[in-house]
């Protein structure tokens, strides 16, 4: 009786099961890394919301004129924006676009008097952002990030 060793038999085993795999892990690993891109574009989504917002409230019709951009127009908004664009963020204008309107508190319409720049109104800003997954097995590799901040306006 003729026996070979098991290790003779299963030589090429693993080399065939690494083949399959390989894609599996490197699709995974990608997955990972794209998603937290996603992850990362969404904070800055929101946070940069909320900074607009906030920068906008303190220049109202009546902020120190020291301050650049005093008062703040949707223009103003737009360009500040664009300056707290981290790297890796496609600022172009088809991916980010801000929106900035000023109008009366939420919940409290006769707290604005006069222009609705003027302190007791609030400012809105949305910022819309069309995020490009790179993994191209996705069926749809755009996916549209928005986030929208309000805040009262202090001078």
């Amino acid at each position: 009786m003729n026996r070979r060793p098991k290790k003779k038999l299963a030589r090429g085993s693993t080399l065939t099961e690494f083949a399959f795999m390989l894609p599996l892990i490197v699709m995974v690993m990608f997955g990972v890394i794209d998603f937290g891109r996603a992850l990362y574009t969404y904070h800055f989504v929101s946070d940069a919301a909320r900074e607009a917002s906030r920068w906008a409230s303190v220049r109202g019709n009546r902020c120190d004129r020291g301050l650049p951009a005093c008062p703040a127009g949707p223009a103003d908004v737009q360009n500040y924006v664009a300056t707290i664009v981290p790297p890796g963020i496609d600022a172009t204008p088809h991916s980010l676009s801000v929106t900035a309107a000023w109008m009366p508190a939420s919940g409290n319409p006769a707290s604005c008097v006069g222009a609705l720049n003027n302190p007791g109104c609030a400012v809105q800003v949305q910022i819309n952002y069309n995020f490009k997954f790179i993994l191209p097995f996705l069926p749809n590799s755009t996916y549209a990030m928005r986030s929208t901040s309000e805040m009262i306006i202090s001078q």
